[in-house]
């Protein structure tokens, strides 16, 4: 397990477990009624983006690493549209709005980033 525990050092892996933090703190005060709905995609869509990460890093293929790359950029789309629906629905102040999409944003450059290297390896 330590061989695989490596993704923990990547400074991608570290902003993506950031935002999933960020992510838990800004839907606590969310609508009861949203529990079982907003809340909880946005949040499994922000613990899919690390965890992926996390999977693929440990694959030995380079196809399969990039699927789960892949999927993490998936998520980082659908967490995007739950920011800007959780704004326009009141359940974000524009500070924590800002935030959100500053640090959504800086993963999924940083995720790009990731993807296009691991595309152009070997």
């Amino acid at each position: 397990m330590e061989e695989t525990a490596g993704y923990k050092k990547l400074n991608l892996f570290q902003r993506a477990d950031e935002l999933v933090i960020l992510i838990y703190k800004c839907t606590k005060n969310f609508p009861r009624e949203e529990i079982f709905g907003l809340v909880s995609q946005m949040r499994r869509a922000a613990v899919s983006v690390p965890a992926n990460i996390a999977e693929g890093y440990s694959r030995n293929n380079k196809r399969e690493r990039l699927q789960f790359y892949c999927i993490s950029r998936g998520s980082l789309a659908e967490i995007d549209y739950y920011i800007e629906l959780s704004f326009k629905l009141k359940y974000l102040d524009e500070e924590q709005y800002k935030e959100l999409s500053f640090k959504r944003s800086e993963v999924g450059r940083m995720l790009n980033g990731f993807i296009n290297y691991h595309i152009r390896k070997n």
